[in-house]
């Protein structure tokens, strides 16, 4: 049999969780309630699934049963490997693949991703903080 791989599937997120920790090594506060409580934990997103699949885009005209098949398509995902995740505990499902423990989190369970960015990116500009 050869090498196994683990394959995330639709909208979910692997990750490899943080324990315990009140400040971050990316700069991120986390209050000793949050903690305390396990209301959310943080981790480092190791895979991610393809998305959310979505229907072909089909013409007003169209009859259902006309439209043919084609390759699935799916809503693109915000997480990448290597971000720093922010999420609900409560969401997670814990996994252990080949000795090493991963929490499995719906992306909507993420409540802030952390990343290093290229120097020429668009999206949120934390140097304005």
């Amino acid at each position: 049999m050869g090498e196994k791989r683990l394959i995330v599937v639709g909208d979910r997120v692997l990750i490899e969780p943080i324990e315990g920790e009140d400040r971050t090594n990316v700069g991120l506060y986390l209050p000793p309630t949050a903690i305390d409580k396990q209301a959310v934990q943080a981790g480092t997103v190791v895979a991610v699934g393809p998305g959310t699949p979505v229907g072909p885009p089909a013409e007003l005209d169209d009859e259902p049963w006309k439209i043919g098949a084609t390759e699935p398509r799916y809503m693109p995902m915000q997480a990448q490997n290597g971000d720093y995740a922010l999420f609900f505990r409560k969401a997670a499902v814990e996994i252990t693949f080949e000795g090493t423990q991963y929490l499995v989190v719906p992306q909507g369970a993420i409540l802030t991703l952390v990343r290093e960015e290229e120097a020429e990116s668009e999206g949120f500009d934390p140097s304005f903080l």
